[in-house]
């Protein structure tokens, strides 16, 4: 299955509208999708939230400050929490593997929308940056435990204090790009690592992935704990009924 951001006339940029259209798309895949591969048109990943809902004029009739201006501050992270499940079931639902093809910038809502999937092919034109610091406000798109989870607490607040550009070589080092390629590869680089997920048995790898988002939050005796209840029925199904 694959997902597409097709506003290359306002490079890719996101608005309450884009996140409930995401939030639409996780809540329709069929239950045989395994992998879902999120891209975009045009020659930006995403810039990031479109400023205009920002103003008061607000985008397409949406305008996110008025909206939390209008409401208490109980309300308003509701608000927010809604924004945030566009992005966080590309993560969260370990039935389906999600693979973001990142060409160009991806920048602030952008950056955290990538860092929602699982995996990232990238090509040597991918750029990040979270450009939320430096407008006043915090990445709140779901995108700080991934962060910090990939690259360590000192760069991530480094690269979110600073709002700098994270190259695609860098990002590769960080362990942000699962891979770089150069932009004429990155279909076929894409397509590769979708067969590659396919050919494992989908139980397997959808086991695996729960289990190793245990690890993120588990201690060490309960990730233990967790590989040992995740094997055990895998066994059984191999062994077939007794």
């Amino acid at each position: 299955m694959t997902v597409t951001l097709d506003r290359p006339e306002v490079r890719n940029a996101q608005t309450p509208a884009t996140w409930r259209a995401l939030t639409a798309v996780g809540a329709a895949i069929p239950t045989s999708t395994r992998v879902v591969v999120l891209r975009a048109t045009g020659t930006v990943f995403s810039a990031g939230i479109d400023l205009r809902a920002f103003t008061p004029e607000g985008v397409d009739g949406e305008r996110i400050l008025a909206d939390m201006a209008a409401v208490d501050d109980a309300a308003a992270a509701e608000l927010i929490a809604g924004y945030q499940s566009a992005l966080a079931w590309w993560h969260d639902r370990d039935e389906v593997v999600t693979v973001a093809a990142v060409q160009g910038a991806a920048v602030g809502a952008g950056f955290q929308l990538a860092l929602a999937c699982d995996l990232r092919v990238c090509t040597t034109a991918a750029r990040f940056a979270m450009r939320e610091t430096s407008l006043g406000l915090v990445p709140d798109l779901t995108g700080t435990h991934p962060l910090v989870g990939t690259v360590g607490y000192s760069r991530a607040l480094e690269i979110c204090a600073t709002g700098r550009w994270v190259a695609a070589a860098e990002a590769l080092h960080l362990g942000l790009a699962t891979s770089v390629v150069e932009p004429e590869q990155l279909d076929g680089a894409v397509a590769d690592l979708v067969a590659a997920l396919l050919a494992a048995p989908a139980d397997a790898v959808r086991a695996t992935k729960g289990l190793l988002r245990g690890a993120l939050v588990n201690d060490v005796p309960g990730q233990r704990r967790l590989e040992r209840e995740t094997q055990v029925p895998l066994i059984r199904g191999m062994l077939g009924p007794r």
